[in-house]
């Protein structure tokens, strides 16, 4: 990896790392629907111009149904549940709950499409499973002004970005990176458009919200995916999906700093295991078998 592909490295991390912090600032003025709607229409606005300068509409109309669903369940879905869950979870705990996205990826792919898994991503999953027993413990409390709906809010949202995975894969491999990004925003801003519009607030959100709100849309959406399919292309998709691993410690340092959020020990300890599972189940950590020439 050259230098400038480390820096481009740490610094989508560190950018997708302030996106559970702007969320954490601004969710609760605007409330998740109204919030998504921005971050999703300002994102396209951003996105839709680069890619059609480059390559028309006729590829984005082309693959319009596919799109849609992807706006579904790439940007309208896991986005607002996740902004529900920052209204009562820290920045560093709900960023942990978005690194299980790769164990949910490996389980909707093992039912849905009947993929086989290899011994290592078995072991993977098992200590997915298990990291996220221990990263949630005490977590999960239904009673009134408990955690409980954020948390399964949160793991919701993995299982959706699990299932676009593999459905992008499925139906959108003709698309480039940049267009299925575009499209698939400015899908899920036009489907959240109607929430968007009922619930906007109707206390004007203070300068600090707004700042929050574009920041998240601009820096930690659009420009974060220019600059993570821009790491695909150098490379590849394996070794750019790592970023998994430094986000929630760049969230976590972040909420600390500017909100004063604490770090808890049974959060690291089920963040840790549950990263060590999604490493195995990406291939992360090479295998000390050699495998045998055909």
């Amino acid at each position: 990896m050259s230098r400038r592909d480390a820096f481009d490295f740490v610094l989508l991390s560190a950018i997708w790392g302030t996106s559970f912090l702007f969320m954490r600032v601004s969710a609760p003025e605007f409330g998740p629907f109204a919030l998504i709607g921005l971050r999703a229409g300002i994102a396209a606005c951003c996105l839709l111009p680069l890619f059609l300068l480059r390559e028309g509409v006729a590829p984005l109309a082309a693959h319009a149904p596919a799109l849609t669903m992807v706006g579904l369940v790439n940007c309208f879905i896991p986005f607002t549940l996740l902004a529900y869950a920052t209204l009562s979870l820290t920045a560093g705990f709900t960023a942990l709950l978005n690194a299980t996205t790769p164990l949910w990826a490996a389980v909707v792919g093992l039912f849905w499409l009947g993929a086989t898994l290899a011994p290592r991503q078995w072991i993977g999953l098992a200590l997915g499973v298990i990291g996220m027993v221990v990263l949630t413990w005490g977590k999960v409390d239904f009673k009134p002004g408990g955690t409980g709906l954020a948390v399964v809010a949160g793991l919701l949202a993995t299982l959706s970005y699990g299932f676009s995975t593999h459905f992008t894969k499925k139906s959108l491999s003709r698309l480039s990176p940049m267009g299925i990004a575009a499209g698939s925003q400015a899908a899920g801003a036009v489907m959240i458009l109607p929430f968007a519009i009922y619930f906007w607030p109707q206390t004007p959100p203070s300068m600090r919200a707004w700042v929050a709100a574009i920041l998240l849309a601009v820096l930690a959406t659009a420009f974060a995916l220019v600059l993570y399919f821009r790491l695909i292309s150098r490379l590849g998709g394996q070794k750019a999906s790592a970023v998994t691993f430094l986000i929630p410690v760049f969230a976590a340092a972040f909420g600390a700093l500017f909100l004063g959020e604490a770090v808890t020990v049974p959060m690291w300890t089920g963040g840790l295991i549950v990263l060590a599972g999604t490493a195995l189940i990406l291939g992360l950590i090479p295998s000390k078998t050699p495998r045998k020439q055909l």
